[in-house]
Order: structure tokens, then C-alpha cells, then sequence
């Protein structure tokens, strides 16, 4: 016979019932939890998901916001490059510019020293020949305006000698040597109208007033007649009994060697040999008082200009410009150095 199961005790079927409804509440639980979990996975998938479309669409604007600075950095290198050239061009323009005015500068100031010094040689000339201090003077002064220029400080020394010369030549005494150059030459040019002495014909005799009326016809007549028989015959006492007679040969060298004593008294004038001057001046002096007439106007008029020269100083010293010509030589020499 089997054996029966006991019947359940009352207490032991609340306790399995309250078992089950505790799994059934722990699984239930679970599964809320689990649940959650993936309703907060897929709420926090689903905002990634938003970031990397936001990420992906940030990723493309900043590609072409790349795309596009790397465009514009290369148009800018492209015209930086440009401008580089350009630049660069620029550059060697101003080179070419800057090296074509220190050429041209400097060929400038090439020809005002080539002017400066043509102006001082021909004021040497002028004070060593003829002794024209105001030519000179006149010369120095140009040049010394055409240095005078802000630009040209490497001109100051030169500058400063033509200001010592120019002061030198403004304190020394001039001589006309031009005008007693021209005063031999009309001398030389009215020696064949001279009269000379032995030619001079004796002042006639003036009568008194009324003396012809006091004496007869007859009177009158023998006077008439006597006169014209002195125009056959000629009588006549000499006034100055040193009085030489020449021939007509003599007089055209007597002429001629008085024009060669007043050429040669205007050649030492102008080489400003005075003892010479002097010499020939006295010499011409003599002759025109012992062999041409002194009461004639033109042999007067010609020894007043004789003793007029005779005292002129032409053998001053005159003041050289050897500073400024020696200034004006280092000046080139300085240059041609630098331009090596």
C-alpha cells in the first residue's frame, strides 16, 4: 500500500508563496533595471549619435573652412610671392637708380672741377702776363660761385682757399696796364705826323696894327717884293744850336728805331719789367726832345704822355694763386684715389 503524503501544513505554504513572490519581485526588478539601462543607454546612444552628426558636420566645416584657409594661404603666398618679385625688382631699380646718380653726380662734379680749374689757369695767366688783378679777381669769384653749393661739402677746403686768394687780390694795388698799353700805341701810331726840329719853320713876324698904312706905297711894295724873294732864299737863325740836321734816310730811322723804343718799352710793360720800361721811356723822351719840334701840339701832347708813364709802377708784386691751384689738385687727386 503507498504511502500517503502527509497534507501540507498551513505554514509552510505561506512561506513557499512568499518565496515566489520575492523571486517574482527580484526578477521584476531586474528587469526594470535592466530595462533602464537600456533606455538609458539608447537615450545616451542616441545623443552621441547627435554629437558625431554634430561632430561629423563641425568636421566638414571645418574641412572646407580648412579647404578654404589653405586657398587663400595659397593665393596669399602667391602674391607674396609676387611681391616679393616685385620687390625684388624694386630693389634693384633702386640699385641701378642709386648708382646711376652717384655716377652722375660725380661725373658733375668731375666737370665743375675740370671748369674750376680751366677759370684759375686762366686767371694765372692774366696776373703773370699782364698783371689784370681784376680779371684775376673776377675769375676766382666765378669759380667760387659754381662751388658754392650745399651739396658739396668735399669742396670746403678748395672753397676756403679761393676765399684766401680772392682777399689777397682785393687788397692789391692795381695798375691800368691795358690803358698804358694803349697810350704807347698811339704813340707809336703819330710818330710819322711828328714835325721834326730842323723842319720847323720860324714864326713870321706880326706887324703892328696900322704900320702898313703908315708907310708909303713904294714902302709897301719893296716889302712885298722882299718877301717873296725869302720864299727862294732861307735864312734862318736856330734856336736851339744843338739842333742836328739828318737827311731824309736818317729821319725815316730815326722814325722808325723811336717806334721800335716805345714797342719795346710796351713789351716790358706787359712782362712788367720797370727798369726796362723806364729805360725806354726816358730814351723815347730824349729823342723827341732833341730831334722833333716842342712847340708842335703832337710832339708836346707825346712827351707829356711820356713823362705820364714814366713814373707808373709796373713792377709790383703781384699776388699769386698758387693755394687755390694746389687745393684744386688735391681736391682731384682725392677724388681719382676714391674713384680706384
Amino acid at each position: 500500500m503507498a504511502d500517503t503524503a502527509p497534507p501540507a501544513r498551513p505554514e509552510a505554504s505561506k512561506a513557499g508563496s512568499w518565496r515566489t513572490r520575492a523571486v517574482a519581485v527580484g526578477f521584476g526588478i531586474v528587469a526594470l533595471a535592466f530595462a533602464w539601462q537600456w533606455y538609458d543607454g539608447r537615450n545616451q546612444l542616441g545623443e552621441l549619435r547627435g554629437q558625431v552628426r554634430d561632430s561629423d558636420t563641425e568636421s566638414r566645416d571645418a574641412r572646407l573652412a580648412a579647404k578654404q584657409a589653405q586657398e587663400a594661404l595659397r593665393e596669399t603666398q602667391a602674391k607674396l610671392a609676387q611681391l616679393e618679385v616685385k620687390l625684388a625688382e624694386t630693389q634693384n631699380r633702386q640699385a641701378a637708380l642709386e648708382a646711376l646718380y652717384q655716377e652722375v653726380s660725380r661725373n658733375r662734379d668731375d666737370w665743375v672741377l675740370a671748369e674750376t680749374e680751366q677759370i684759375l689757369t686762366i686767371a694765372s695767366q692774366q696776373l703773370q702776363l699782364a698783371g689784370n688783378v681784376k680779371a684775376a679777381l673776377a675769375a676766382l669769384q666765378t669759380a667760387d660761385a659754381r662751388l658754392a653749393r650745399p651739396d658739396r661739402p668735399q669742396f670746403a677746403p678748395l672753397r676756403r682757399a679761393l676765399a684766401h686768394d680772392i682777399e689777397q687780390l682785393k687788397k692789391a694795388p692795381t695798375t691800368d696796364v691795358a690803358g698804358l698799353a694803349k697810350k704807347l700805341d698811339q704813340l707809336m701810331v703819330t710818330v710819322d705826323s711828328l714835325p721834326l726840329a730842323q723842319d720847323a719853320r720860324p714864326q713870321a713876324r706880326v706887324e703892328p696894327a696900322g704900320t702898313r698904312e703908315e708907310r708909303g706905297m713904294w714902302a709897301n711894295l719893296a716889302n712885298e717884293l722882299l718877301e717873296a724873294l725869302k720864299q727862294f732864299i732861307r735864312v734862318e737863325n736856330v734856336e736851339r744850336p744843338d739842333t742836328v740836321l739828318l737827311s731824309p734816310p736818317q729821319k725815316f730811322f730815326l722814325r722808325e728805331n723811336l717806334k721800335i723804343r716805345l714797342l719795346d718799352a710796351r713789351l716790358a710793360l706787359l712782362a712788367r719789367d720797370e727798369p726796362t720800361f723806364r729805360g725806354d721811356v726816358k730814351i723815347a723822351a730824349g729823342w723827341l726832345e732833341r730831334y722833333f719840334d716842342v712847340r708842335s701840339r703832337g710832339v708836346a701832347s707825346a712827351l707829356a704822355t711820356l713823362k705820364e708813364l714814366g713814373p707808373a709802377g709796373v713792377g709790383m708784386t703781384v699776388p699769386a694763386i698758387g693755394e687755390s691751384l694746389a687745393a684744386l689738385h688735391g681736391t682731384k687727386a682725392s677724388r681719382e684715389r676714391a674713384g680706384r
